[in-house]
């Protein structure tokens, strides 16, 4: 339902909402530019349940009496829910399809613009993994992985209103500014540590709580 629901917003934006026919260009400009938002809502809708529901449900106990590690039941989350991610993401592959008819495309960008979205899909997945291993309430996890998304995703656009260290700080962590710079074609290895450092981060985190709560 979810992924269905990804599908229809991200189609009706791109070529209903936005003047796609009116300007005649073969883009997917508004595409790239309105899926980042829409991940901050679907991803946490997707991971909202990973964890919480195993807490809630008194599942979590038998887990952690199994011969597996906390890391690899985390990962093991995390590989699940990105894989949902990315499928949603292959699925709009038709996109580029269905606009190569209006003119040329520029393909080193739409590559460089779906490279972005898996990239940021798997931060924003790590961090709603994160959010749904601190409570049992899978509303709760959503409202916190929403936040969190939604706060690297805004983080840059505040950078306007602050001045030293903490500009630097906001346009250093805004996803934003890195996933544009990757659209555009320019693939810094930077940007990519960057975003494999927030995946790390955020699992490794996950899994700390779980050893907190096994040792509690």
């Amino acid at each position: 339902m979810v992924i269905s629901a990804f599908l229809v917003m991200t189609g009706l934006y791109t070529f209903v909402l936005t003047p796609f026919f009116v300007v005649g260009k073969a883009s997917l400009v508004s595409f790239f530019e309105f899926t980042p938002f829409l991940f901050t809502l679907f991803i946490p809708a997707i991971t909202m349940k990973s964890i919480a529901e195993e807490r809630s449900s008194g599942m979590i106990e038998i887990l952690q009496t199994w011969p597996i590690s906390d890391m690899s039941w985390v990962l093991g989350k995390f590989l699940g829910a990105y894989f949902l991610v990315s499928f949603a993401i292959v699925l709009t592959f038709i996109f580029p399809m269905c606009i190569a008819p209006f003119g040329a495309i520029d393909w080193g960008a739409i590559i460089g613009g779906y490279i972005g979205l898996f990239l940021l899909g798997a931060a924003y997945t790590a961090l709603g993994l994160f959010a749904s291993a601190w409570t049992s309430n899978q509303i709760i996890a959503f409202t916190l992985g929403f936040s969190l998304c939604f706060a690297f995703f805004i983080v840059g656009r505040s950078a306007v209103f602050l001045e030293g260290d903490l500009r630097f700080v906001a346009e250093f962590l805004s996803f934003e500014k890195r996933l544009s710079a990757i659209s555009r074609g320019v693939l810094d290895t930077r940007d990519l540590v960057f975003f494999m450092t927030i995946v790390g981060v955020s699992l490794g985190l996950s899994t700390e709580r779980l050893h907190l709560r096994r040792w509690r």
